[in-house]
């Protein structure tokens, strides 16, 4: 029995529908932006494995330090106790945050450090104030997460829909854009009084198909969100770790938010861990004599050493001299590979910010994430040996740093044949 039967036989996989579901391949090794599968194929992992690969598979370094740490601690309690990895990586992340961050939180994933950033704003309010603010603003369409207080601030959709009746209300608001800013703006003055935080991904809203706006209109919401007293909450989960050009998206605004919230290319795609981080504003408000003002949230896993120690290897590697120059060269073909296929009558639309290229299928109005172009779209970029997985009519490029200007034109070529052959 193959791997692939095996699989069937014991696991339930994520986003799938199990009942007729599309061959799981099994992979076996990785290497650079490449992964083998058993048959020995190779395919060019063009979306980083979820957006979490930012230097290649089995990059040799963070390999090397992820066996130092386990030769010496593996994992500890981190109530009580502390290790050098966690602090470290604490000491190292934060002088790279824009704005004044503080203080560290780790926990397991991005959904984690979003429920986090939530329950943070929330007590605030509790440890501050005789009425307590219980509001949250966030984007239509936006996705924070699949735990239940990520998916509450997430746009109402398919994965959240059998849900709905146990999610928090919150108040949903358009992306910003010339003309409806000062109606949002004036919205989020109206509610001032209710509203506790607004989370938002910055620039590009990743799950919502790599929808991206602009970072001077972030910076007037923030503003406005600042001028009432309201918290924000920077979900730079995916577009952290390089991946818009910027060390992290909030570098481009002028205004900062009070928390941040990291996972994904964090580790270089080795294991998981959540970060979220926070202002002085915010870590204050939970000091006191009062055990009730305590920010009672942890996990098993909580800076975990190993993890940490891939982290650590993972920002040797991202703040090194070759990978800023990679950012920007992918960055660069991207743009002129968008240049080159604007106006394309297959193609609705084509949009990218720095390693972020969205092609959008035009399908006659249907852009669901269940549209049946999608899996043809897969398929097709499968058999090729590239590895995209479409959100609905939209295909996306987000490679690992290190991918080759050879790799993307080959990625680059192949789009172009899809969208003869499609």
């Amino acid at each position: 029995m193959n791997l692939a039967e095996r699989d069937k036989k014991v696991i339930w996989h994520p986003y799938t529908q199990m009942k007729n579901p599309l061959p799981h391949i099994p992979i076996v090794r990785g290497e650079g932006v490449y992964v083998f599968d058993e048959s020995g194929k190779k395919y060019i992992d063009a979306v980083s494995s979820w957006w979490v690969n930012i230097h290649g598979h089995a990059h040799p370094h963070i390999a090397e330090k992820v066996a130092e740490q386990l030769k010496t601690l593996e994992h500890v309690i981190f109530a009580g106790f502390t290790h050098e990895s966690a602090v470290q990586l604490a000491e190292r992340l934060l002088p790279l945050l824009p704005g004044k961050q503080e203080k560290v939180f780790y926990t397991d994933n991005g959904s984690t450090a979003v429920e986090v950033a939530l329950k943070m704003c929330l007590q605030y309010w509790v440890n501050t104030t005789k009425q307590p603010r219980t509001k949250i603003l966030a984007f239509k369409g936006a996705y924070h997460g699949d735990t239940f207080g990520a998916m509450s601030v997430s746009g109402r959709s398919i994965f959240t829909d059998p849900f709905a009746s146990l999610l928090f209300d919150v108040e949903f608001i358009d992306l910003p854009n010339t003309k409806n800013i000062e109606q949002i703006k004036s919205r989020i003055s109206y509610l001032s009084n209710e509203v506790a935080c607004f989370i938002f991904e910055p620039m590009v809203l990743g799950t919502a198909g790599m929808v991206m706006y602009e970072a001077g209109h972030l910076d007037e919401l923030i503003a406005a969100c600042q001028k009432h007293g309201i918290l924000t909450i920077a979900d730079e989960v995916m577009t952290g770790f390089g991946r818009t050009g910027k060390l992290f998206s909030c570098e481009a605004l002028q205004y900062s938010p009070d928390i941040f919230c990291l996972s994904k290319g964090i580790t270089g795609g080795t294991m998981p861990l959540g970060v979220t981080t926070c202002n002085a504003k915010i870590f204050d408000a939970f000091l006191s004599d009062d055990k009730l003002k305590t920010l009672y949230h942890g996990h098993s896993y909580t800076a975990n050493p190993v993890a940490c120690a891939a982290s650590l290897a993972s920002l040797d590697i991202l703040l090194s001299d070759e990978t800023l120059p990679n950012i920007q060269r992918v960055s660069a073909k991207h743009e002129a590979f968008a240049e080159k296929i604007k106006g394309h009558p297959k193609l609705k639309d084509v949009r990218q910010t720095g390693t972020i290229l969205a092609m959008e299928w035009e399908t006659g109005g249907d852009t669901s994430y269940l549209n049946g172009l999608r899996n043809r779209l897969y398929n097709y970029f499968l058999e090729q040996g590239i590895i995209l997985r479409p959100l609905g009519n939209i295909i996306y490029i987000l490679p690992p740093y290190v991918i080759s200007n050879d790799d993307l034109d080959y990625i680059y070529s192949t789009i172009l044949t899809a969208l003869e052959e499609i």
